[in-house]
């Protein structure tokens, strides 16, 4: 696979900085709101592209194992190997792999402040936009979908959630957020608001903040990025604070 268009100089030092860890078998990145993990329109390089900046000497590159929506940020992972991305398939599958994202949601934190939504979710495609809608489980079309939540801040304005999801559905945790009528910030596909304490995020207020899973080598490993500054600076107008655990 090659880039849609040569990377420039700034796409080559961005792409250099996500950089959070890398090995022999995988590379991890903190991804920024707004680049998209695979399949960029408009003929710009998504991030599986740019990975085309790792390669080596005999072409051999690093690809996603996993993807995160354009407008959420936070830990993605590569593998450099074969053997890496076939052993990665297989924990996703299993589901060993464990997320967590925080996010905000509005109009006010969910009541319990803590538990989990449970609702199977099925695509639904409207003109060119495609959505994840409640479905009821004998529906053929239903796929199962768990979502554990819990709040770590809460304002008059809304709630700074931190999110688990057990199963991989798209656009899970937001299609969740929606039906428990507590929508994410910014995020305007599924209802959320544009505008919180004054304040106009650009994009919905998802961070995928860490990832737990199992090395190829065996060696369970724990992945963190902190929240970027677009995000804490609507959760600073919103007075929502967490401290450090």
């Amino acid at each position: 696979m090659t880039p849609k268009q040569t990377p420039s100089a700034e796409e080559i030092a961005n792409v250099r900085a996500m950089v959070i860890f890398e090995d022999a078998d995988l590379m991890a990145f903190n991804k920024p709101p707004g680049l998209s993990s695979q399949g960029a329109r408009g003929g710009v390089n998504a991030l599986e592209d740019l990975l085309a900046v790792f390669a080596r000497s005999n072409g051999k590159r690093p690809h996603l194992v996993h993807r995160l929506d354009r407008d959420t940020s936070g830990v993605i992972l590569a593998a450099k190997t074969k053997p890496a991305a076939a052993f990665l398939g297989k924990e996703i599958a299993a589901r060993r792999v464990n997320k967590a994202y925080y996010a905000l949601v509005s109009p006010s934190a969910p009541e319990p402040p803590s538990g989990r939504i449970e609702v199977a979710l099925k695509r639904v495609e409207q003109g060119r936009e495609v959505f994840m809608r409640p479905a009821e489980p004998d529906d053929p079309e239903a796929q199962a979908a768990l979502t554990h939540y819990r709040t770590l801040a809460s304002s008059p304005f809304g709630a700074w959630m931190e999110v688990r999801p057990e199963t991989g559905r798209m656009h899970q945790i937001r299609a969740h957020f929606a039906h428990i009528q507590r929508p994410l910030v910014g995020d305007v596909r599924y209802g959320g608001t544009l505008r919180l304490a004054g304040v106009s995020p650009s994009r919905m207020m998802l961070h995928a903040y860490q990832l737990e899973f199992r090395h190829p080598d065996g060696v369970m490993r724990r992945l963190q990025t902190e929240p970027p500054e677009d995000f804490k600076a609507v959760a600073q107008a919103a007075q929502l604070v967490i401290r450090p655990s």
